[in-house]
């Protein structure tokens, strides 16, 4: 199974082990942006959250300035 996925026809293509090192590259850099995504998405999330908590709290009109 593991040579059928390799496309092994009696030897590793070189071309085919650089290609394969590529996407595993690529699918590492783009792990690792998905994690910093989605840290960032938390932190937004949670001020947005924080935003909307202080909107809630029922305020009445403001006083205005003294001068």
């Amino acid at each position: 199974m593991a040579k059928a996925l390799l496309g092994y026809v009696g030897g590793s293509d070189p071309r085919l082990l650089s290609e394969m090192r590529r996407l595993q590259q690529r699918v590492q850099d783009l792990e690792s942006e998905l994690g910093r995504i989605q840290a960032e998405n938390d932190a937004l999330a949670a001020a947005a959250s924080h935003d909307s908590l202080m909107e809630s709290i029922d305020v009445p009109q403001a006083e205005p300035a003294l001068t």
